[in-house]
């Protein structure tokens, strides 16, 4: 099988869609360890709508949160990419590009979420040219946090929100915001 690959980098390849990837990628959004800082696990119905949306964003946008692999196995480990958020009511900070991960718990603690977020800002500013990239999770989402911190994006305190799709009241409502410009990526690639 021919994949579409969209970006490699030393140890991963981060692709198209495929139909293989729906079960693997259900279980990863059913798993409550996983989806600890989201409002609820996924069933697989709302998984595989999740995977339709991001291959509409592909095509429209030329960029979704992708399925990344390890390029020696072919192993799956979840997605990580770009993404033009669309919720019901729009972020406070809209339009916008986020950058994104959900990977699969025996990844965890390799570098992969950092690895692959990296070669997709270098797409989102080198490629495509965008301005700014931000990225945005609950306050207690440390691991993703420490994965922002890694990648160079900076917190923007007086950018924190309640998240526009959750009631204000839901503990997973209150969000950080991060953010990393064109500029001060540039300055990281100097160094």
């Amino acid at each position: 099988m021919t994949r579409n690959i969209f970006i490699e980098t030393d140890r991963l390849r981060l692709r198209a869609w495929e139909d293989t990837d729906i079960g693997p990628f259900a279980e990863i959004c059913a798993d409550a360890e996983v989806m600890r800082y989201f409002p609820d696990v996924m069933t697989r119905e709302k998984s595989e709508y999740l995977v339709s949306r991001c291959i509409e964003k592909q095509d429209k946008d030329g960029f979704c949160m992708a399925p990344v692999e390890i390029k020696e196995t072919g192993e799956f480990l979840g997605f990580v990419g770009l993404n033009r958020p669309g919720y019901a009511a729009p972020l406070p900070f809209e339009p916008c590009v986020e950058i994104g991960w959900r990977l699969k718990k025996s990844c965890w603690g390799k570098g992969y979420a950092s690895e692959a977020a990296n070669a997709w800002l270098r797409f989102g500013f080198e490629t495509i040219g965008l301005d700014e990239i931000v990225a945005f999770t609950i306050p207690a989402n440390s691991p993703s946090r420490r994965v922002m911190d890694r990648i160079g994006m900076q917190r923007d305190v007086d950018g924190d929100f309640l998240h526009p799709s959750l009631p204000a009241d839901d503990p997973v409502a209150p969000h950080v915001l991060y953010r990393l410009s064109k500029q001060d990526w540039n300055s990281r690639q100097r160094v």
